[in-house]
C-alpha cells in the first residue's frame, strides 16, 4: 500500500496553501488562534469566500455544488485549513445534513435544501441528543405522530450546538414504538420558526453560549420534511455519524497544536530549565507525538483505501476514538506547562499581566470546552464497543 502523496496531490497542497494565504481574512484566523468564539457573520463570511471559489461542500459531488474532490484531497484541505487557523465550518448543513440528503432524500429535498446550505440562507441545526438519550440514541423519546399532511412533535433536544444561530434542525424522533427502540425513529426536517418549537441557551462553564435546549410542543411539521422512509431514521442516522466521527478526530488540528505547544515550550521556564527540555514534560510530548504520528498513519491508510475504491468502515470509529483522545492530551499538557499562566480568558488581563501570547493565554477555556470531544458523536465507551463487535466477533 502506497502511502505517499502523488504529483498531483503535492500540487493540490501548494495550491490550498496559496488559497489560504491570500483569502484567508487575517482578523478571522487570529481569532480562531486564540480560541475565541467567532460570530455569526464571521462564519458566514468565510463560507462566502469558500463557496465562491467552489470549495466549501467538501464531501459533496460535483453535479450537487461540491468540488467533487477524492478523499485524499479532502484531507489535504482540512490539514492546511487547520494549520492555518481557518474557520471549522459549522458541520450541520455541509457534512451532515448535506450527504444524508444526497443518499437518501428526495429529488425535491435536495433541489430545496441542498443551494440554500451552500449560499448560507438555512443554517442547520442537529436534534439527537435529549435529557435521557445521548450517546444511547435508541432511547429517545420525542414523538412524531401522523395527522393527515402533518406530523406532530412533542418532546426536548439538548445540547444542541450553535442553535442560537441556527433556523432549521433536523431531529430523530420516534414515529413507532412496537419492536427494538431502532426501529421506530424517523428522520424529520423542522423549521425553528414553527409555532410549537422553543429555544434556550444552555451557558458553559466559561460562560460562553455554544450550547441549546429545543422544546417542541404540538409543533406540526409537514410529512415531506421526512427524510427516507418512515421508521428508516436509524439507519440514516448511522451513516451520518460516520461522517461525523471522522470529522471529530481532527488530525490536522492535533498536529497544528502539537506544533504550537512545542514553540510554547521553548520559551517557558519549569525548574529552571526550559518546559521542552523537562523529564516529565518532554516524556508527555514524545508519547503524544508517537500516537499522533501512529494515527496520520491510520489515516493514511485510509486514504489509500479509498483512492482504490474500498469502501470505510469501523475505522471512523477507531480515528473518532483516538483523535479526541489525542487532542484532549495535547489540550491538558499545553494548559498544564503553563501553569497559573493559563489565565480563565486572557481578555481579563491588563497588556502587563499578560506574559504569554493570547492564544496561550486561553489554554484553560479551550482545555475545559474540548472535554466534550470524547462525548458527542458518539462516546468513546461506545466507539470501544463498536470496534469490539466489528474486529472480534467469531
Amino acid at each position: 500500500m502506497d502511502l505517499s502523496f502523488t504529483k498531483e496531490e503535492q500540487a493540490f497542497r501548494d495550491e490550498v496553501r496559496r488559497f489560504l494565504r491570500d483569502n484567508l481574512p487575517r482578523e478571522i484566523a487570529a481569532k480562531v488562534s486564540a480560541g475565541k468564539e467567532l460570530e455569526k457573520d464571521e462564519i458566514l463570511h468565510w463560507q462566502e469566500i469558500l463557496n465562491r471559489k467552489g470549495w466549501l461542500a467538501t464531501t459533496w459531488p460535483a453535479e450537487h455544488g461540491g468540488p467533487g474532490w477524492t478523499a485524499v484531497e479532502r484531507h489535504i484541505f482540512a490539514e492546511e485549513s487547520a494549520r492555518a487557523s481557518a474557520p471549522r465550518m459549522p458541520p450541520f448543513g455541509l457534512n451532515m445534513l448535506g450527504p444524508v440528503l444526497i443518499k437518501f432524500g428526495s429529488d425535491d429535498q435536495k433541489a430545496r435544501i441542498l443551494p440554500r446550505i451552500l449560499d448560507g440562507s438555512d443554517w442547520w441545526c442537529q436534534g439527537y441528543s435529549e435529557p435521557g438519550a445521548g450517546s444511547d440514541l435508541a432511547s429517545l423519546k420525542t414523538r412524531a405522530v401522523r395527522d393527515g399532511d402533518h406530523y406532530v412533535v412533542n418532546g426536548q433536544k439538548t445540547w444542541t450546538t450553535l442553535g442560537q444561530h441556527a433556523n432549521k434542525i433536523f431531529c430523530l424522533v420516534r414515529t413507532a414504538t412496537e419492536g427494538k427502540p431502532q426501529e421506530g425513529i424517523s428522520f424529520l426536517l423542522v423549521d425553528l420558526d414553527t409555532p410549537g418549537v422553543e429555544m434556550r441557551p444552555i451557558r458553559l462553564i466559561d460562560g460562553g453560549h455554544e450550547v441549546n435546549e429545543v422544546f417542541f410542543t404540538d409543533a406540526r411539521v409537514p410529512v415531506e420534511n421526512l427524510v427516507g422512509k418512515e421508521n428508516q431514521g436509524w439507519t440514516i442516522a448511522k451513516y451520518l455519524l460516520t461522517h461525523e466521527r471522522t470529522n471529530i478526530a481532527g488530525v490536522g488540528f492535533s498536529a497544528r497544536d502539537l506544533e504550537r505547544y512545542h514553540q510554547l515550550a521553548q520559551e517557558l521556564s519549569r525548574d529552571g530549565q526550559p518546559v521542552a527540555d523537562h523529564p516529565v514534560y518532554a516524556l508527555r510530548a514524545a508519547e503524544i507525538e508517537a500516537d499522533l504520528e501512529a494515527m496520520s498513519i491510520t489515516n493514511l491508510r485510509m486514504l489509500a483505501q479509498a483512492r482504490d475504491g474500498a469502501a470505510g468502515g469501523v475505522e471512523s470509529s477507531l480515528l473518532k476514538l483516538k483523535g479526541t483522545q489525542i487532542r484532549q492530551e495535547i489540550q491538558d499538557l499545553y494548559r498544564s506547562a503553563l501553569g497559573a499562566q493559563a489565565a480563565p480568558d486572557a481578555e481579563d488581563l491588563s497588556e502587563n499581566e499578560l506574559t504569554v501570547p493570547v492564544d496561550a493565554a486561553r489554554a484553560a477555556p479551550v482545555y475545559f470546552n474540548n472535554r466534550k470531544l470524547s462525548i458527542f458523536g458518539g462516546s468513546n465507551e461506545i466507539q470501544r464497543n463498536i470496534v469490539a463487535k466489528e474486529l472480534f466477533r467469531g
